[in-house]
């Protein structure tokens, strides 16, 4: 029999909320792009796709429901794979506006953050100096007085709303180890229950930084708190993207790329696809011997409802 406690799960986030399409021409805005890069990123070997909407027109990340149904009933068609849908949605979106997909879609998974922080991305705006659209500048240089809203209250009505409501689970975003805490309290409250996923973030401004000390401490406190109940997998910003998920690996954890954390696929070289990336990581965990887990094992390592259960 395989042993599943071993396997690595490798997300792919496929567009976000933090890039602008001046970034990168690879960057996937319409929802036809959107469905192509996560189709070919789950061929390159992810198994979970987290995924967020952007107004087709100008980029701008959008939290409308028509936009996802665009894209997650042809990703579903031609993929196995898990859809993480978020609930984080773009910056300034209400609570409200972050859950009006989900709550429509129903998804096996969704994104969760785990507190409220400054979520400062306006140092990515000095580093150019035309724009393709009107609004990124402002949108990145506003978060110098931004904080993503993320209340225990918060956390509760979307843990009852798609987790009690609809048998949603969670990628509980952990960017900070306060945030371990926050998760640990809706442990302790039973409405978090076994097995759940923890998504360790590393780089953000306003979260933990990306040393990889902190992947240590992290990965020690959420032990010391969860013991064996949950699963866990890392993200870096940037250019800390492979080495942070490498070591997670290395560790016993899952991993997560995609263009939604970093542009790059090397030193200065912009990634082409979020299936490159995927493919990267595949590689270097292959070659230094880990087993990469199917969607159908996904499913089973984090007692997932299933795909025909959604509402897409």
């Amino acid at each position: 029999m395989t042993d599943l406690s071993k396997k690595v799960i490798i997300t792919c986030a496929v567009t976000g909320g933090i890039h602008t399409p001046t970034m990168s021409d690879a960057l996937p805005v319409t929802p036809d792009e959107i469905a192509q890069q996560s189709i070919a990123a789950v061929e390159a070997g992810a198994s979970i796709l987290h995924l967020h909407a952007r107004d087709p027109k100008d980029g701008r990340p959008t939290p409308d429901p028509a936009v996802f149904m665009q894209f997650l009933p042809r990703i579903k068609q031609a993929t196995d794979a898990v859809i993480n849908v978020t609930t984080g949605g773009g910056l300034n979106m209400t609570v409200e506006q972050r859950l009006a997909a989900p709550l429509i879609a129903k998804p096996e998974m969704c994104s969760l953050n785990m507190g409220s922080m400054n979520f400062g991305i306006y140092p990515l705006a000095d580093r150019y100096s035309s724009w393709k659209y009107e609004w990124e500048e402002s949108y990145l240089r506003g978060t110098d007085d931004f904080i993503f809203r993320n209340t225990f209250r918060d956390i509760e009505r979307i843990l009852k709303l798609l987790g009690e409501g609809h048998g949603t689970k969670f990628e509980h975003e952990c960017y900070d180890v306060g945030h371990l805490y926050n998760l640990a309290h809706f442990v302790d409250r039973g409405l978090v229950k076994p097995p759940f996923f923890v998504q360790m973030i590393f780089g953000i401004l306003g979260g933990i930084g990306p040393d990889m000390e902190n992947l240590t401490f992290m990965k020690q406190k959420a032990d010391k708190l969860f013991g064996s109940d949950y699963r866990w997998s890392v993200l870096a910003a940037g250019r800390f993207q492979m080495p942070f998920a490498t070591q997670a690996a290395m560790l016993g954890g899952s991993v997560r790329v995609g263009l939604e954390d970093s542009l790059y696929i090397g030193r200065g070289k912009l990634a082409g696809s979020n299936a490159e990336q995927v493919a990267k990581i595949r590689t270097i965990l292959t070659e230094l011997g880990h087993d990469i887990a199917t969607p159908a094992e996904a499913r089973q390592i984090l007692g997932l409802k299933g795909g025909d259960l959604v509402g897409f």
